[in-house]
């Protein structure tokens, strides 16, 4: 179906009203709802993430269905991840009645098996995700992405704005930390345009900001343990103020005091240094000292 002139888009308030009144709907605080309601603003994000008639894209909780619309006009093939069992009828009965390539799946994105579905739908070639992810469960959603191996082309997600700004840091500011190396170890991230909380319904207490992540095909380090990279990270986080020497020798039972001062006597890093001062290839290098 190409004409899609006679369809109602949710990017215009009067119409989202008109859906959520139709249904009844209550925004539910637990699954962290907001919805979109700037026809440019959604717009944007499609064109951002570059989507095209030869892609597969999934959405991660569609709501209503605002993005949904627009990516089903754009992609060759939209797969969207909807947790509320009660936004179900109105996507599949109402708001995107008209699309023939789109499917609904009702379930926990972090329960899925997003492997399979991009077997199943793309031959396993890099699929984009698309979402407008709830604040509260966006670093597990971002890393579940990654760390499961998905075959990813790029993510383009829209977050609360300190969020994003917290992924495309580096070191010596106050918002660099673990999810800034993580993602910065998967993707070049890129912040593609900001969103204040007027284009939400209800209105968050936050400004958003839509972040762009295009996945590397090897990583811009070479780590030989990935995993101890990452523990040793997180844990010269966990205490942000101390030295790497009491964060990282405190926390890792497998690391000694005397390893770690060594490793960092090889790569000229003083012994009082923080966590907060290294780069990405600072850990991968330390890592690989360590790593016996």
């Amino acid at each position: 179906m190409e004409n899609y002139d006679n369809i109602m888009h949710l990017g215009n308030p009067t119409n989202t009203i008109a859906v959520l009144n139709r249904y009844g709907f209550n925004f539910q605080k637990k699954f962290g709802q907001n919805f979109l309601i700037d026809e440019n603003v959604v717009n944007k994000i499609v064109r951002e993430a570059g989507v095209t008639k030869n892609d597969f894209v999934l959405e991660i909780g569609p709501g209503i269905g605002t993005m949904t619309q627009i990516l089903c006009e754009n992609a060759r093939e939209v797969v969207a991840v909807e947790i509320d069992n009660k936004l179900i009828p109105i996507l599949t009965k109402d708001t995107l009645r008209y699309y023939d390539n789109v499917s609904v799946i009702n379930e926990d994105i972090l329960k899925l098996d997003i492997n399979k579905i991009a077997k199943e739908h793309n031959d396993g070639k890099p699929i984009k995700v698309v979402a407008n992810l709830p604040y509260y469960i966006t670093t597990p959603i971002i890393m579940g992405l990654f760390e499961s191996n998905v075959p990813l082309d790029s993510v383009t997600i829209m977050v609360q704005k300190e969020v994003a700004d917290r992924m495309q840091v580096g070191p010596g500011t106050k918002d660099y930390g673990a999810l800034s190396l993580a993602v910065q170890y998967y993707a070049k991230p890129e912040i593609v345009l900001n969103v204040p909380a007027s284009c939400f319904m209800p209105k968050p207490n936050v400004d958003s900001a839509v972040i762009k992540l295009n996945r590397y095909q090897a990583p811009p380090v070479d780590v030989k343990n990935e995993h101890l990279m990452f523990n040793i990270i997180k844990a010269s986080f966990l205490q942000r103020r101390k030295t790497m020497l009491n964060s990282v020798g405190n926390t890792l039972n497998n690391i000694s005091k005397e390893d770690l001062k060594e490793a960092l006597r090889t790569l000229n890093l003083s012994e009082t240094i923080r966590g907060e001062a290294l780069t990405l290839e600072q850990f991968a290098a330390l890592t690989n000292l360590l790593y016996k």
